[in-house]
């Protein structure tokens, strides 16, 4: 995670717009229309799509996650919060990066195993300039990998590590035979290898991680790729590069020009819905004005997956590397009273609408988007979980990341959107987005948002394909207003309710969307 990211130029807000006129899901209109091609679909949504972020910052992991094994007070499993295990559990996240965004480049793993009160600490300069006590290490992260259920993504050490560190990372966490690291393992309490297959080779490479360019870091990747594994990756390690901050396109450029495909299985890209990063605004009291602004960089990621993917499409056309959106979410100033480090911030009805909206833009590119992590899980950054001590509240981006839950691992319906405008002053976007996809059952899934703060939408969705559906049903998310909230006084402010305002007839659907709302149907 970076403290600064560029902003777009003015000529590249200029191709945002043109690429919203050539895109052939999006086409300005005056209704709105869906048509979904509901015969054969092909490809797969990755579940891994909707994974999650956890780094050592304020207090995601201390106090979030992990509330200490001598805990009395907080009912846990071996210092790990049983709420909080519970409630991801009802997510089925796929994976779970760790220990960092920016943490991770100075994090040293061997710090974090053995007995607890020998281990050292260091000081977490990144973020609030905290001592780090290293309670919290690897045992503890992936043993809790395994209560979640969860695949377990580790962002490797390259800005401050060595090859030789994380190579012995590697033995320790996955090789289940004789060494001095499994033997190390094994001493540590654990006999069985975790078996990590997703591993991030240095995070933001061009600037928290070492301020690199991005010859230099193809350079490095090589190097510490080569010694992860064997001639043919027989361990079938899943290493992804550190990618392009927001819309550096020639860092996408240089890595997949210079870095062998065989040793690459995803490249990432990072971007946060940021009005300004000097002046980000509330969390929750802003206005309609910077509601707006806020949209508008949550829609960039169609642009920004677009045109990296056409980027990968030319040195990979076969589409084997995996665009990795491994950080996204929306970034706002620090709730007043708290730690400018620890970028807790709430979570209202406008994370909502960047959730959804991002989520329908990774299902509609699943064909080369086949990972990401919001950033963060717990009480940083837009996160799903907040906790106060003994409460624990879900946030409204939980309840869509629940509601979507639909789409992992099934097949992308391709379809067409014409969209009516969201307009505030002289501006416009796109009023409503949308995916849709079957699943193993044969149930389609259609996920519906409306950014418009003030109307609704109607929709009419076309189903094409020779499917016949016989009823629909569908859960809705609102509130009164864009900035309602969930407390810790007030736990259950917003939630998903039935949604009965979709009509079938036949081969069409016609749906009313609330403003600020996601909706998700279900048709059989």
């Amino acid at each position: 995670m970076s403290s600064s990211l560029h902003t777009f130029t003015a000529r590249l807000a200029c191709l945002f717009v043109a690429c919203f006129a050539a895109a052939s899901v999006f086409a300005q209109s005056t209704t709105n229309k869906i048509s979904i091609q509901t015969s054969s679909p092909q490809t797969i949504i990755s579940k891994h799509i909707y994974g999650h972020f956890a780094e050592h910052l304020g207090r995601c992991i201390y106090g979030g996650f992990y509330v200490g094994e001598s805990n009395t007070k907080i009912p846990h499993v071996k210092g790990v919060r049983k709420d909080v295990i519970e409630a991801l559990k009802q997510l089925n996240i796929p994976n779970l990066r760790w220990p960092g965004g920016c943490f991770a480049d100075t994090y040293h793993w061997k710090d974090g195993v053995g007995a607890k009160d020998k281990r050292p600490k260091i000081v977490n300069v990144w973020w609030g300039g905290v001592t780090e006590d290293n309670s919290f290490g690897t045992h503890d992260f992936l043993d809790m990998c395994e209560l979640l259920g969860t695949e377990p993504y580790l962002a490797a050490n390259v800005g401050s590590g060595t090859v030789q560190e994380l190579t012995e990372w590697l033995q320790y966490v996955n090789f289940g035979g004789v060494s001095p690291m499994s033997a190390w393992r094994k001493e540590n309490g654990r006999e069985t290898p975790w078996k990590v297959s997703y591993w991030g080779v240095g995070n933001e490479a061009w600037g928290c991680g070492g301020n690199m360019k991005p010859e230099h870091y193809a350079n490095i990747y090589r190097q510490y790729a080569t010694f992860m594994t064997d001639w043919s990756n027989s361990n079938k390690l899943f290493r992804i590069a550190s990618g392009a901050n927001g819309a550096d396109y020639n860092w996408t450029e240089v890595l997949m020009r210079d870095i062998p495909h065989n040793m690459l299985g995803g490249l990432a890209l990072h971007h946060y819905s940021v009005i300004e990063w000097n002046s980000k605004g509330p969390a929750v009291g802003f206005s309609e004005e910077q509601y707006f602004k806020t949209m508008k960089q949550a829609w960039r990621m169609e642009e920004l997956v677009q045109r990296h993917s056409t980027i990968m499409d030319k040195y990979d056309p076969a589409k084997r590397v995996a665009l990795v959106v491994d950080e996204w979410g929306g970034w706002y100033d620090v709730e007043p009273g708290t730690n400018p480090g620890f970028l807790y911030q709430q979570n209202t009805m406008r994370d909502a609408m960047i959730a959804g909206m991002t989520l329908n833009i990774f299902n509609n590119h699943a064909d080369r988007v086949r990972m990401a992590n919001l950033a963060q899980t717990i009480n940083v950054l837009q996160a799903v979980i907040l906790t106060d001590e003994e409460k624990m509240i879900l946030t409204p981006t939980y309840h869509v990341m629940e509601m979507y839950k639909v789409h992992q691992d099934a097949k992308l319906l391709p379809l067409t959107l014409q969209t009516k405008d969201y307009t505030f002053g002289n501006d416009k976007l796109p009023a409503v987005s949308a995916s849709a996809s079957v699943d193993v059952q044969g149930r389609t899934h259609i996920s519906l948002v409306n950014i418009d703060a003030k109307n609704a939408q109607e929709v009419s969705v076309d189903l094409f394909g020779g499917t016949t559906y016989k009823t629909v049903s569908g859960r809705v998310l609102t509130a009164k207003a864009l900035t309602d909230h969930n407390t810790f006084d007030k736990p259950g402010n917003i939630k998903p309710a039935a949604f009965n305002d979709a009509k079938l007839k036949g081969g069409a659907l016609n749906v009313t969307v609330p403003p600020f709302s996601v909706v998700v149907l279900e048709l059989k």
